[in-house]
C-alpha cells in the first residue's frame, strides 16, 4: 500500500506520507483496512493541493485545507467520509510539528462537519433469547452454531475477534477471553455462566467433528476444519434469526449492540462497558446512553396519559 504512493504521488509529498502512513502501522499500531483508507484520503488531499499548485506540505497554508474540504462538501461525501478524511489530514498535520517539517499545525483552524450519529438498532431481551434458542443441540453444527451465538451475546465481541478465539485464549474455569482487538490491542472479555456452558458442550459434542488434518488451534471450526469466517458467521446468523421468526435485519454486529444496551439497561459502568467492548475512546461507548435514553421517550409516549398519541 504505502510503496503504491511512489508511482501516484510527487516526491516533494510521497517521501513524508510514506513515513508517516509507516509510523501509523508501528507506532500507532492501525489496522490495515484503516491505514488504508488514510493512504486515499490523503492521496485525494494531494491530488487537490497539487490542482491549487502547492507543491509541498511546508508550502500548505489553511485556506488551501479549506477549500479542500469544502470540495468533499460539493462532491456530496458523507459526513462520516469528511470526518475520517479530516481525522487523516489532523494526524499528518501533527505528524509533521513532531518531524520538525513545519512548525505550526496547519488545521488548528480547521472545521470538522458535525456528524448526525444513527442510533444503533438493538434486539430485545425476548428477540435475543429466541435468537440464542434456534440451533438444535443435536448436531455438531448445532452446538457450534449455539456456542457462537452465546458467545457474542455474552461478551460483545466483534465477528474478527470471534473468528480468531483460539483454544489457548479462552479460559472456562475463570470464565474469560483474552481478545485481540482493533490495533493488535489485547484486552480481556469475561464471559457469562450460560457461554461457558454452550462452549463446553461444543467442544465436547462438536469441535472434534470438524478437526481435520492441518486443523489449528482456532476456537470455532469450518466443514473443513479451518478458522471459521466472518461471512459464514453472517450467513449462519441471519439464517438462525429466520428460524426464530425474528423481523429485523440481522447482523452479527446487532448482538454487540444488544450486549452493550442490555448492560447499561441493568445498570453497568459506562466505563466497564467501554473496556469489555475495547473502545479507544468513551464517547463511542456513550451512544448506547442514547439508546436506553430513547426506549424511554418511546414507553413515556406510549404509557402516560399525558404521552405523545
Amino acid at each position: 500500500m504505502i510503496n503504491d504512493f511512489h508511482d501516484r504521488v510527487p516526491f516533494s509529498f510521497n517521501k513524508v506520507l510514506e513515513c508517516f502512513l509507516a509510523w501509523l502501522e508501528l507506532e500507532r499500531g492501525l489496522s490495515a483496512n484503516t491505514l488504508q483508507a488514510y493512504a486515499r484520503d490523503l492521496k485525494q488531499c494531494v491530488q487537490f493541493l497539487l490542482d491549487e499548485g502547492v507543491n509541498s506540505w511546508a508550502d500548505v497554508e489553511p485556506m488551501h485545507l479549506s477549500l479542500w474540504t469544502e470540495s468533499l462538501s460539493r462532491a456530496h461525501y458523507a459526513r462520516t467520509s469528511q470526518v475520517r478524511k479530516i481525522s487523516a489530514l489532523r494526524m499528518l498535520a501533527k505528524y509533521l510539528v513532531r518531524e520538525s517539517i513545519r512548525e505550526d499545525d496547519v488545521t488548528e483552524l480547521l472545521g470538522t462537519p458535525k456528524v448526525i450519529r444513527k442510533l444503533p438498532e438493538v434486539l430485545s431481551r425476548e428477540e435475543v433469547t429466541l435468537l440464542l434458542d434456534a440451533p438444535s443441540n443435536s448436531s455438531p453444527h448445532g452446538l457450534r452454531d449455539r456456542a457462537i451465538l452465546e458467545l457474542f451475546y455474552s461478551s460483545g465481541l466483534r465477528v474478527s475477534e470471534l473468528c480468531g478465539i483460539l483454544l489457548q485464549s479462552i479460559n472456562l474455569q475463570e470464565g474469560y477471553i483474552r481478545v485481540l482487538g482493533k490495533g493488535s490491542k489485547e484486552r480481556i472479555t469475561p464471559i457469562g455462566e450460560v457461554a461457558i456452558k454452550t462452549v463446553e458442550d461444543y467442544l465436547a459434542g462438536g469441535r472434534p467433528h470438524f478437526v481435520k488434518a492441518r486443523t489449528g488451534s482456532e476456537l470455532f471450526l469450518s466443514q473443513q476444519g479451518r478458522a471459521i469466517s466472518r461471512k459464514m458467521v453472517w450467513v449462519m446468523i441471519k439464517e438462525q434469526a429466520r428460524r426464530a421468526g425474528i423481523k429485523k435485519s440481522i447482523k452479527p454486529h446487532l448482538l454487540r449492540h444488544s450486549f452493550a444496551t442490555h448492560l447499561l439497561e441493568g445498570g453497568a459502568d459506562l466505563r466497564a462497558i467501554q473496556e469489555m467492548l475495547g473502545h479507544a475512546d468513551i464517547s463511542t461507548t456513550q451512544i448506547y446512553t442514547s439508546v436506553q435514553s430513547q426506549r424511554l421517550v418511546d414507553e413515556h409516549a406510549l404509557y402516560h396519559p399525558r404521552g405523545k398519541k
